[in-house]
């Protein structure tokens, strides 16, 4: 069907405003970032480095971003195997309740994350003593494995289970059949899932306020805790900018891995 011109003039203008809307505040945030004045005020009268090379050297930025990392990494690395052992359960087998469990995997990313948190929460402080690392850490697996989970599934159902059988109709075990079968044809998708999954605990906030332990700081709650307070603008605004120019490296290489697994799947 084909499309009129003034139908593609509204669309073109509605998505320049859609982008408009969503973009020019991070544009504004990496603009103030550079600004001299202590406080938020546009225009920038000015601008400057020092706010960059006083982030660096700020103790408290240093100690959340390294936390900000550990957390992420090991939250994906469980969201990884978890995520892709349930995949490969629902992807290949039939059993009873099979959809159910399905939904249940993939609904934590659909609540609200004050809803998830709050449940967390509750959990966490009744039935484990109180909240820590390890709670923070598991409060992100709970989302980051529907990333990880997604990614997986749909890679085995495209990829069909005709190779798994006519690697086992030549004598392969199931285990050297994933080794150099299944596994070859999901590590693209396995990559995109594990960089997305990083990339979402690594800028979370809202189930962190309810999982962290007490002087647990990650980057995201540091620039919550800093935004308001005298002379800190400068710095938080530096951080933030800092955190979407980073937040977009994983997005852009996950994406380039779902473009060759698309192409690998097209040779199946």
């Amino acid at each position: 069907m084909s499309i009129s011109r003034g139908t593609k003039i509204v669309l073109s203008i509605f998505a320049v405003i859609a982008f408009g809307f969503i973009y020019v505040p991070l544009g504004v945030i990496l603009i103030n970032s550079f600004s001299v004045d202590k406080s938020l005020t546009w225009p920038p009268s000015g601008f400057t480095t020092e706010w960059w090379g006083k982030a660096v050297q700020n103790e408290g930025v240093r100690e959340a971003l390294v936390t900000s990392v550990g957390v992420a990494v090991v939250a994906t690395l469980l969201a990884l195997v978890l995520g892709t052992l349930l995949a490969l359960a629902l992807g290949r087998y039939a059993f009873f309740g099979r959809e159910s469990i399905s939904m249940l995997v993939i609904l934590p990313i659909a609540l609200p994350g004050i809803v998830t948190g709050i449940a967390l929460n509750n959990v966490f402080t009744t039935f484990l003593g109180g909240l820590t690392i390890v709670t923070l850490i598991v409060g992100h697996a709970t989302f980051c494995i529907v990333v990880v989970f997604n990614n997986t599934i749909a890679r085995i159902r495209r990829m069909g289970g005709n190779v798994e059988e006519a690697s086992a109709d030549l004598g392969a075990g199931g285990w050297t059949t994933f080794r150099l079968v299944t596994f070859p044809l999901m590590r693209s998708a396995l990559v995109a899932g594990a960089i997305l999954a990083f990339g979402l605990s690594f800028d979370e906030i809202i189930v962190t306020t309810f999982t962290a332990g007490p002087g647990i700081t990650t980057l995201p709650i540091w620039i919550y805790q800093n935004l308001f307070r005298p002379n800190q603008a400068p710095i938080v605004n530096v951080v933030a900018a800092a955190l979407v120019i980073v937040s977009i490296l994983p997005i852009y290489v996950a994406q380039r891995f779902s473009n060759a697994d698309e192409r690998g799947a097209g040779l199946i």
